[in-house]
């Protein structure tokens, strides 16, 4: 896996999201899963945590946390590198 991480004016999303606190029922449960299990990855590779990050099939997994959400599709929707231009 190849990661990129994108840092615009000093925003560092990756640490964003590693301190975000909101909660995903989900992401919890497989987390208590993974704990219990003292594993890294659960789920056939579905799920993985790295860098204290959580990963789902192989991608930085998101918390329902709204406001970052949006800042992260605001923050990528404009920038030459792949945004859109409109």
């Amino acid at each position: 896996m190849q990661v990129i991480e994108v840092v615009i004016e000093g925003v560092d999303l990756l640490e964003k999201i590693r301190k975000s606190k909101a909660k995903d029922n989900e992401v919890v449960k497989v987390v208590e899963e993974m704990k219990q299990a003292e594993v890294k990855m659960l789920r056939d590779k579905e799920w993985r945590e790295k860098s204290r990050l959580m990963l789902r099939n192989r991608k930085v997994y998101v918390l329902r946390d709204k406001k970052l959400r949006a800042e992260i599709i605001w923050l990528h929707h404009d920038i030459l590198v792949g945004g859109y231009e409109g």
